[in-house]
């Protein structure tokens, strides 16, 4: 890896959401960081090839297709990489698979830029956290059931509405909108 005369770490910043990204990198690059953008992934992985980043921030959605594969591909080209998965469409099914393909730590939108710096150097869990007192709504529930079955169908959407006797236009817009928040 070639280091830049600034000495700061690379950062690649993969959303697609462009005024996101111009709101963030400047916020990044204030706290010690070179960030590098991309709009989409192929974009992303021919980035991350030149830069060799050592942290990333990924949307798990980017366009039509998931930042989960983003973060399979970036620990494939370099297992080191520090990357935090970033979401409005969290669901515990999305969050376990970042997880177990090599993210170390997954938020949700809206999160602070020192939130994210934060969950970029935390390498271990923290058995402190609260357990809610409350079970999850039936809303939620369902939101989080839809995930579990579109991850085991692959993101097929066609496939998992057949696994849920659901028609498909009916599941991408209950997958359109956001989760309930608890």
């Amino acid at each position: 890896m070639t280091e830049t005369s600034t000495d700061k770490p690379n950062l690649l910043l993969v959303d697609d959401d462009v005024t996101f990204c111009s709101v963030l990198k400047p916020a990044l690059e204030k706290r010690n960081f070179q960030v590098t953008v991309a709009n989409d992934v192929n974009t992303a992985m021919q980035l991350a090839e030149q830069t060799e980043p050592e942290y990333a921030v990924i949307d798990l959605r980017i366009g039509y297709d998931s930042g989960l594969e983003m973060v399979k591909k970036l620990i494939e080209l370099d297992s080191n990489t520090q990357i935090v998965m970033l979401t409005g469409f969290a669901s515990i099914a999305t969050a376990v698979e970042a997880i177990k393909l090599g993210a170390i730590h997954y938020l949700t939108k809206p999160a602070s830029p020192d939130e994210i710096v934060n969950a970029l150097h935390k390498n271990e869990g923290d058995a402190s956290v609260a357990i809610s007192d409350n079970p999850l709504s039936v809303k939620r529930l369902e939101w989080e059931h839809l995930q579990k079955v579109l991850m085991q169908h692959d993101g097929n959407i066609s496939a998992a509405a057949r696994a849920l006797n659901m028609h498909r236009r009916t599941l991408q817009r209950k997958l359109e909108k956001r989760p309930v928040r608890e």
